[in-house]
């Protein structure tokens, strides 16, 4: 059932899940995309159940708010993993 409504999730636009999905989809399959989204629902009703919170959805711009260094990071990680050594300097109109 969670599944099912994963993929119900995923086809509703500017939503957290749907980004989500399509953020492990390139890296996982979508199987496995699908089972995270799913997994992330469990948790949401969770806490919906537990604490009587209500649901807010986080946005589909949520992995764009990320702070720069987190993204940066991660870009240089996958660049080691490739076999590249990585120097980052920020750029004069960045800083």
């Amino acid at each position: 059932m969670l599944v099912q409504c994963a993929w119900a999730a995923k086809r509703t636009k500017n939503s957290y899940y749907r980004a989500q999905f399509y953020r492990l989809q390139a890296r996982r399959g979508p199987q496995k995309a699908i089972c995270a989204v799913a997994a992330s629902l469990l948790t949401a009703i969770y806490h919906i159940l537990k604490d009587g919170t209500e649901h807010r959805d986080l946005g589909a711009a949520h992995f764009d708010r990320r702070p720069n260094e987190v993204k940066a990071n991660r870009l240089v990680a996958g660049l080691k993993k490739l076999g590249f050594s990585v120097q980052l300097q920020p750029t004069p109109e960045a800083a």
